[in-house]
């Protein structure tokens, strides 16, 4: 870490330390009807619209005023009655401590603590994401109530999962952005509810854009210039962000550390207000990252002052910045004309206008909409299941030989439960997680079951040494099966730390090999990690009989996990990221951002990478079998012309390919229904994934994912499934000039061992060309 970034963790640290504490319990409002002063202003009448309003507020406030509104430790201003607020909370699976502005303790010693995102996202369960939102959002308004948290949340992460490496890839939904997109939408609604224009609470989708290196081989993100091509941004790295804002709603994006294209993101009008604000149409604010401001001048030198730092960033469209920096110096910005205080206001009332929304400007909580969740609305029965169904949700059985699994409760009466995540807690929640309801860990759930010999086998995940493989050993040997529980935790993978390989750290693999070839019975190895590991010494070795792959799975792991090994549950979560094997990171450097391969460069993810894998996405068995049939399924489409259209140079049909912007995407749905059905002998959840690729030629894309369905299917029976299909979301791509256009011929369906072929033509009728 360079000199510059200590000055500003030490800046930093100090804001933090100097934040006010939690006074008289009483969550940040203003306009207290039992303030005579306050009470009568025009920004109280909650009956006048909310832009009304807004206007009023801004123009009652002084330069200085309104600058310490531009951080995320806002002052008060107590002539307004106007209390401080904390804008930074954290909720990626739960409600976080990781922000200051949520505190645990007394009535709320802790909140419902759901698995990690990329093991949510294994579930492939829209309504799921949305109901955890919903449960989310609950807790933080229960916390609110009684002052112990704010009402906006700096989550959910919708970065694309595009380097098998990445420490904060299990922050994300995984490397598919139709997955990432859909992912975010759903939480965000989740979270902030369906009232209109008001908010439960407000969500922020983070971080824009094209951020996915923390610190490999020396490179971080505070120095990071992400080379990103217009196509690569256009039909990857934008996708899940624009979902989040026009499919979403979401109230918030965060700009991100990293520079794109030698602009920093917090310092480009283009990304925010053309993109963001203008495209998108984003109908909230849009905050730094901690302290990107502040990184962009001391540690990227974007700009030769302080001054004028603060001035590019507003001016690009920044409206909140995470740390101290634009209070220190917006001033003399201002003072110095690189800002007028019109540019003030436009930042403040994107702000403001979040916070009439969510009802801080209305009086006293208690008597609003969610005023009446409390403590008893916190960690309840109810909340806590959920938690355990989704880790079951998210669970993904990537091998099973011979029926190893599920375990007989009568035949295996004796299990030894090895490795160093065996019996784990605060590992099981990954980062940005906040204090858990309780724990169940893995041997925990386990001992449910059957009756259990426990060996650690490593003192920690690093796996140092080979001294406790012995007793590992010799309870696999007394036992009827082995359950090894390996993997990753935060000290591997994590914010800051890039991982160089994706093998087993230290001796875990030793340890796995050992311990099978010594037990008696059927091995099971359990993976607890947010990244793919390299695993294919166990995928091709006879004695492990099954892998699982629970990701980092929330409070309720160890009980979801002891679930699917005995069968009470049937797994039916599906890889939401590509698993490589390790030669394919020793020759691919984290710092390039292409998506497609080019040379010697092998591309990434599953839409462009064609190599060997370990697993691939999308992968994931079951209990029970399942076939596919489709029942009905358009074999052609005419795709409209809405517009004039000319046939030269970069027009409607380049490439034999209609520009999405010169059709009327809303009469272009497609529904395919497809049956499913259960082959087997017991019950199971089939996730459904349908994926197309477009006509052969110069489009390098191998397939994408266009739509996803769960569904429970008891055995021996058939379901019909409909997925709807956006032919210009998901038949379409995108040139190199970042136009996306729906390409004419036959696009291929792929459901499964299912295909169908789809023609796509262009009508011309009634067009003047």
């Amino acid at each position: 870490m360079s000199h510059n970034i200590n000055i500003f963790a030490f800046l930093l640290l100090i804001f933090l330390l100097s934040l006010p504490a939690p006074s008289s319990g009483r969550p940040p409002f203003a306009c207290d009807p039992q303030n005579g002063v306050t009470r009568n202003l025009r920004f109280c009448e909650a009956n006048l619209p909310v832009d009304v309003r807004v206007r009023d507020l801004i123009g009652r406030l002084t330069l200085q005023e309104k600058i310490r509104l531009l951080v995320n430790n806002a002052a008060a201003i107590p002539r307004l009655g106007i209390q401080g607020y904390e804008w930074w909370s954290e909720a990626l699976h739960g409600v976080s401590n990781v922000g200051p502005g949520t505190k645990f303790g007394g009535a709320f010693p802790g909140a419902t603590s759901f698995p990690q995102v990329i093991t949510t996202a294994a579930s492939f369960n829209q309504s799921l994401w949305e109901q955890i939102g919903k449960v989310v959002s609950d807790e933080a308004r229960a916390m609110y109530n009684e002052g112990t948290a704010g009402l906006t949340y700096w989550s959910p992460n919708v970065n694309i999962f595009r380097d098998p490496r990445w420490g904060r890839g299990q922050e994300t939904p995984g490397e598919d952005p139709v997955l990432a997109g859909k992912y975010a939408a759903a939480y965000v609604r989740g979270l902030q509810g369906a009232s209109g224009n008001r908010l439960k609470v407000a969500a922020c989708c983070k971080h824009y854009v094209a951020y996915d290196l923390d610190n490999w081989k020396g490179v971080d993100r505070y120095h990071f210039n992400a080379r990103v091509s217009k196509q690569d941004l256009e039909d990857t790295y934008n996708v899940p962000f624009k979902a989040c804002v026009v499919d979403g709603g979401v109230a918030s994006v965060m700009c991100s550390y990293n520079q794109v294209n030698g602009k920093p993101t917090c310092a480009d009008p283009d990304l925010l207000k053309g993109t963001i604000r203008g495209q998108w149409r984003l109908n909230g604010y849009i905050v730094s990252d901690c302290d990107s401001v502040g990184v962009l001048y001391e540690s990227q030198h974007y700009t030769a002052t302080p001054e004028e730092a603060a001035a590019a960033t507003i001016k690009a469209g920044l409206d909140l910045n995470c740390g101290p920096f634009l209070a220190v110096h917006t001033e003399e910005a201002v003072r110095g004309g690189l800002l007028v205080q019109a540019d003030v206001d436009v930042a403040l009332a994107n702000t403001i206008t979040v916070q009439m929304r969510l009802g801080m400007f209305d009086g006293e909580p208690s008597a609003q909409q969610f005023g009446n969740l409390g403590p008893t609305d916190v960690c309840t029965s109810a909340h806590q299941q959920l938690a355990l169904e989704a880790a079951r949700q998210g669970i993904v059985l990537l091998k099973n030989s011979g029926r190893s699994l599920p375990l007989s409760t009568k035949r295996h009466r004796t299990v030894a439960v090895i490795g160093p995540n065996s019996d784990v807690t605060v590992t099981m929640i990954g980062n940005y997680a906040g204090v858990a309801c309780g724990y169940t860990t893995p041997l925990q759930g386990i001992s449910r079951y059957a009756r259990t010999v426990h060996q650690a086998g490593c003192l920690n995940v690093a796996c140092n040494g080979n001294q406790q493989f012995g007793a590992a050993e010799a309870a696999s040997r007394q036992a009827d099966a082995t359950v090894l529980v390996m993997g990753l935790d935060q000290s591997i993978e994590a914010e800051f730390t890039d991982r160089v390989g994706v093998l087993l750290p230290g001796y875990q693999q030793e340890l796995v090999t050992r311990v099978a070839k010594a037990s008696r019975g059927p091995v099971v190895l359990v993976l607890m990690c947010g990244g793919p590991v390299d695993v294919s010494f166990a995928k091709n070795d006879p004695r492990i009989g099954a892998i699982i792959w629970a990701g980092y799975p929330g409070q309720a792991g160890g009980a979801a996990i002891a679930d699917v090994v005995f069968g009470t549950h049937n797994p039916g979560g599906k890889l939401p990221m590509t698993w490589y094997p390790q030669d394919y990171v020793a020759k691919v450097p984290m710092t390039n951002m292409g998506m497609r391969p080019s040379g010697g460069y092998p591309g990434r993810t599953y839409r462009f990478y064609k190599g060997p894998v370990v697993f691939p996405f999308g992968h994931g068995i079951s209990y029970t079998t399942f076939t596919h049939s489709l029942a009905q399924a358009p074999t052609e489409l005419t795709i409209p012309l809405g517009i004039s259209f000319s046939t030269s140079g970069n027009s409607t049909f380049s490439s034999s390919a209609v520009r999405v912007k010169h059709t009327n995407c809303e009469v272009l749905a497609l529904g395919l229904h497809v049956d499913v059905k259960n082959t087997g002998d017991v019950d199971g959840t089939q996730t459904l994934l349908v994926f197309s690729s477009p006509p052969s030629g110069k489009w390098s894309l191998n397939k994408q994912l266009i739509g996803f369905e769960k569904i429970h299917v008891v055995a021996r029976s058939q379901q019909r499934v409909k997925i709807d299909v956006d032919v210009c979301k998901h038949l379409s791509v995108v040139d190199k000039f970042g136009i996306r256009r729906i390409p004419m011929g036959a696009h291929n369906i792929h459901i499964g061992d299912l295909k169908h072929s789809i023609f796509l033509q262009a009508t011309l009728e009634g067009i003047k060309s």
